[in-house]
């Protein structure tokens, strides 16, 4: 079963697996740095950003950008709890129209194992939410690009905090990242269209 839902980013087609679960073609990422959009210089193949040094806050941060449709700055960190100040740098990083020109979601990230990473977002003009699916599709390519793990064709387990999703991305076939996860009925209502 499936439907095309068309959204800022164009169009997706969830497709809901026997499972329960739903998954997602998020579509092909953009890594290159001046589209993603950010003034931090291209250092990676292809003119991506990729572990690129940035000063904000008071500190030092290693960020790789991507773009799944709005633009994502990944941070990789020892220590999800303890090594950031999230109320304060999220912010911070997130408002730098400097690095940022349409400021960014940032993604800070801590790998658990090669298929497995633990996350926190906060969010371009909304703040820190739950979840957030493209997100959660740039950081796994960016922990990829930059050497973080290597999950072997598998799919990455992501946990939020408001639930775990499972990220293939396709980089030898046709470069389209799918997402899976747990969908649940959250209300029903009618709308004049």
């Amino acid at each position: 079963k499936s439907l095309t839902i068309e959204t800022l980013a164009g169009p997706i087609v969830p497709v809901m697996n026997e499972d329960g679960n739903i998954t997602v073609d998020m579509g092909e990422p953009e890594l290159v740095g001046p589209k993603v959009p950010t003034s931090l210089p291209p250092n990676g193949e292809s003119d991506a950003v990729i572990e690129q040094d940035l000063e904000c806050n008071g500190k030092s941060w290693k960020v790789t950008c991507v773009s799944m449709g709005n633009p994502h700055a990944v941070i990789f960190l020892d220590d999800l709890e303890k090594d950031i100040d999230f109320e304060s740098d999220g912010p911070a990083l997130s408002e730098n129209t400097d690095a940022f020109p349409a400021r960014i979601n940032v993604e800070f990230v801590q790998v658990m194992s090669d298929t497995h990473l633990k996350m926190k977002v906060w969010e371009r003009g909304a703040g820190p939410t739950l979840a957030c699916g493209t997100g959660t599709c740039a950081l796994v390519i960016a922990a990829i690009l930059a050497g973080k793990i290597n999950p072997a064709g598998e799919p990455v387990r992501v946990t939020l905090p408001g639930g775990d999703l499972w990220i293939d991305w396709k980089q030898a076939g046709n470069n389209h990242v799918f997402m899976k996860g747990p969908a649940t009925f959250a209300f029903e209502g009618n709308t004049n269209l």
